[in-house]
């Protein structure tokens, strides 16, 4: 298997289903829809979208047949940038942003704008693995194209804030700052097309601190003393009204009005809230300018949710993207959305011990039975089980063990699995059409009927 990959069994994907699942309750109750798009794209499509260190991290995927009949002597020697396009034509996805600006601009006659969609599959990176960071991971993602109102950033704090909540994480924040602050930060020293490049070095202040962070603007043309200035407002020691008063200075139009649409998304939060007096995300958001995403697509307010007390970095993040979809001929289109990373988010999770006990039990139960008769007459239980509308309703799933076999074993296997809840039927209980009910984690044991099996069950989150 490669490094970076992972199999998953039952008991993990119990967990993963329990965050799909809140995570997509979510993105419906915002009123986004679901769309898919290819595993594969052209690299047209990826190159060129996520800047040079990017797409360094496409897998690459090689033609098909002879991939080396148009490969000459000079381009071996020119190095792989010659030689790349003329051995592979497609890649795989790096994220699920750029596919869907495709996909917007493919279809752009079909939807209806703002379209506000939600996708959950895998992308790839040809990353470096380590703990939090993999190659093969699963995105989920929540965009809406065609409006550039901040009701828009105002909603993505509302919902990530919500899946936290959740899935019962308690010690989370939201970081949130403006890549048009960034950019008129990067010419503030009179440097010109500077910004991109600010952005990425500003990126890696979690990875290399602040010496390192200043070594390298040193190395591209800025002065000590706006080191000196960016030092005080990078900190974290200054509140939002602080860091208003020693940003506004140093900024231009774009990053005054950048600046103007961080304090606006606050003021939303808090009249979205309908009582005053009620906690506005204070403790959970915070105007942080030194976030950056690296990513060259942003154009206006970006986010990243980090988890206190875990080691596996942001397990969300996204911004404005309004110029995306010009690259694939058609402009003037406003777009912004943000994604979980439910490889980082399940980490985080377990390193927490938060899974409720239903996410870590499973949602089985199991009917075990003694002999032939009991066997068949099980058959006919878990028939009328399984059908049962409240049951249904619930989720709940029923398995009869297939074998023979002693009462031991069948137990052992529901606590293998795990199962909650075991059925058992032995002669008596066919007699008197009260079955044995048997909760496997507390080990309390009822006698009820079919009837109130259900009636016990479709009121209990098993």
């Amino acid at each position: 298997m490669p490094k970076g990959t992972r199999d998953f069994g039952p008991d993990v994907m119990n967990k993963r289903n329990f965050i799909l699942n809140t995570i997509t309750k979510v993105f419906r109750k915002y009123g986004f829809r679901q769309i898919e798009t290819p595993s594969l794209e052209n690299l047209s499509v990826l190159m060129g979208k996520y800047g040079e260190e990017g797409d360094q991290l496409l897998f690459k995927v090689l033609n098909s047949g002879d991939y080396l009949k148009d490969v000459t002597d000079e381009d071996f020697e020119k190095g792989y940038k010659s030689l790349l396009p003329k051995i592979t034509n497609k890649g795989l996805r790096y994220d699920l942003t750029v596919p869907l600006a495709r996909f917007v601009v493919m279809n752009r006659n079909e939807i209806s704008f703002p379209f506000k969609r939600y996708q959950i599959q895998p992308v790839w990176r040809a990353d470096k693995p380590q703990r939090g960071r993999y190659r093969e991971f699963l995105q989920c993602d929540a965009d809406i194209i065609g409006t550039s109102s901040l009701l828009c950033e105002m909603e993505i704090v509302q919902m990530m804030a919500e899946v936290m909540s959740e899935l019962g994480i308690a010690g989370f924040k939201i970081r949130m700052n403006h890549r048009k602050i960034l950019g008129s930060m990067a010419k503030s020293d009179g440097l010109q097309n500077q910004e991109n490049l600010f952005a990425v070095i500003i990126d890696k202040m979690d990875k290399i601190g602040w010496d390192g962070v200043s070594k390298e603007l040193l190395k591209i043309g800025f002065t000590p003393d706006s080191l000196s200035k960016f030092k005080q407002i990078f900190s974290g020691e200054l509140d939002k009204e602080d860091l208003r008063k020693k940003l506004s200075p140093m900024l231009d139009r774009d990053g005054a009005n950048g600046l103007d649409d961080i304090f606006t998304v606050f003021e939303m939060l808090k009249k979205s809230r309908g009582n005053p007096d009620e906690q506005d995300f204070k403790w959970h958001l915070q105007f942080d300018p030194s976030l950056a995403r690296g990513l060259s697509y942003y154009t206006g307010i970006i986010f990243e949710v980090e988890i206190e007390g875990v080691t596996v970095g942001s397990v969300s993040g996204g911004g404005r993207y309004d110029d995306l979809t010009g690259i694939f001929g058609l402009p003037d289109v406003a777009a912004t959305g943000f994604s979980f990373g439910i490889d980082r988010l399940y980490d985080a999770l377990e390193e927490l011990k938060v899974f409720p006990d239903f996410a870590i039990e499973g949602h089985n139960i199991l009917i075990v039975h003694f002999d032939e008769e009991t066997f068949n007459y099980g058959l006919e239980v878990l028939w009328r089980l399984r059908k049962n509308q409240k049951l249904n309703t619930r989720g709940v799933s029923i398995e009869m063990y297939p074998d023979q076999s002693r009462l031991t074993k069948q137990m052992a296997y529901a606590n293998r699995n795990p199962i909650r809840f075991t059925i058992i039927i032995g002669s008596e209980e066919m007699k008197s059409g009260k079955l044995t009910l048997k909760d496997m984690i507390t080990g309390d044991q009822q006698s009820l009927s079919e009837d109130e099996i259900i009636d016990y069950l479709s009121q209990k989150r098993v």
